[in-house]
């Protein structure tokens, strides 16, 4: 069953919540540092992590699909929220700088028409982040969570998957080692799980962090090569 924006917006309310998108937007931080002037695109329930970005960015925009709804904003730079199909979006080609996809590829109905979509928007030196649940992980699993809802995959499915569609997968990070539950117990050691799961046990990460760009050698034709102009001769 698929979420909407007011369940993804009521679980980062929570502890739990609170402490999930301060890891994630370290880590996103991390990978992108820098994005001054750029065009950014967060795709799903990308709001609480597009914050990364908004006061530096040229634009930044949070679109949800339609069954989700679009989330209001929080007071500051003016941005834009919206809704429209997944798989026809509103937008030029090469239209973005950064895309981030959360919350979407795991519930999406064609994950790949999706993708498509998203290769389409994203300039030709531009990056992609997608964050979806491990399948491995508990976190696939916890329906108290935005994260336990749709299609979970492997780090092996996500990269096979995104190179099949014509992107280069540049990184990729595990994230989320902590049971998710609210008790309070787990949330005061939310972080020494972490430290130790990324050290001793990545591949049950409850999060696939993965970064792609485009690979544009991929897309472009071969010459084809003249016919040779065969002679007969009569013999």
């Amino acid at each position: 069953m698929a979420i909407d924006a007011r369940d993804a917006a009521e679980f980062y309310k929570t502890p739990l919540g609170g402490l999930t998108a301060r890891l994630l937007r370290q880590i996103l931080l991390d990978i992108w540092p820098h994005c001054a002037g750029q065009s950014l695109l967060g795709l799903g329930y990308a709001g609480p992590y597009l914050q990364c970005w908004r006061e530096q960015s040229a634009r930044s925009i949070a679109l949800s699909p339609l069954h989700m709804g679009a989330a209001a904003w929080p007071p500051g730079r003016a941005s834009l929220a919206c809704c429209a199909e997944e798989e026809d979006l509103p937008f030029e080609d090469c239209s973005f700088d950064r895309i981030l996809l959360v919350h979407g590829l795991e519930q999406a109905d064609h994950a790949r028409r999706s993708l498509r979509e998203a290769w389409r928007l994203l300039k030709d030196d531009g990056r992609m982040i997608i964050i979806v649940p491990n399948r491995r992980g508990m976190w696939a699993y916890a329906e108290s969570t935005p994260f336990g809802h749709g299609q979970p995959y492997s780090q092996g499915q996500l990269s096979r998957l995104l190179k099949s569609l014509f992107f280069t997968v540049e990184q990729q990070r595990p994230a989320l080692f902590a049971p998710p539950l609210q008790w309070r117990g787990n949330l005061r050691a939310f972080h020494a799980f972490e430290r130790a799961g990324a050290a001793l046990i990545p591949q049950f990460a409850g999060l696939t962090i993965m970064e792609a760009s485009k690979d544009l050698h991929a897309v472009i034709p071969l010459k084809r090569k003249p016919a040779r102009r065969r002679v007969f001769a009569d013999i």
